[in-house]
């Protein structure tokens, strides 16, 4: 039987890259000091990148495609902080604050998650059908594809 996570989109996960990356390198160390550009956001990047690429964004629909990526670069920044707050409390909180913490970081997930399906659905218009059949493609859960 196939997980709830399993089944979120390929743009869902890559979207919370930074954020799980974020959450295994926090709980067993302190939070450092940020690098001028995250490892997330790099990731976030090369997503962005491969997606203009895969969906064959036009200049007509550069507009709503910069927003979408926009969202992206926003919802990992967002999630990046809330597991550097996270790693930098680690040390101190009790087994309620941890769980606390946790479900503060899924609400974020969530948001994050309606925020982009809101920024996508628009992108998501602007495309002919034989585009939106890519795009339907692209973001299709990788069992369905298999």
């Amino acid at each position: 039987m196939a997980t709830r996570y399993s089944m979120l989109p390929a743009l869902a996960i890559c979207s919370l890259l930074a954020g799980q990356a974020a959450a295994q390198t926090t709980a067993v160390m302190p939070a450092a000091k940020p690098a001028a550009k995250s490892l997330g956001s790099a990731a976030i990047e090369r997503r962005i990148s491969e997606l203009h690429s895969r969906l064959a964004i036009t200049p007509a629909q550069q507009q709503p495609f910069d927003a979408f990526a926009q969202v992206m670069r926003d919802n990992a920044a967002q999630m990046d902080a809330a597991f550097a707050q996270r790693g930098s409390q680690l040390a101190v909180m009790n087994a309620v604050q941890d769980l606390q913490s946790y479900a503060q970081i899924s609400q974020i997930q969530s948001d994050n998650m309606q925020k982009l399906a809101t920024a996508f659905q628009a992108l998501y218009a602007s495309f002919p059908a034989a585009q939106q059949k890519v795009a339907d493609g692209v973001f299709r859960p990788a069992q369905a594809r298999h």
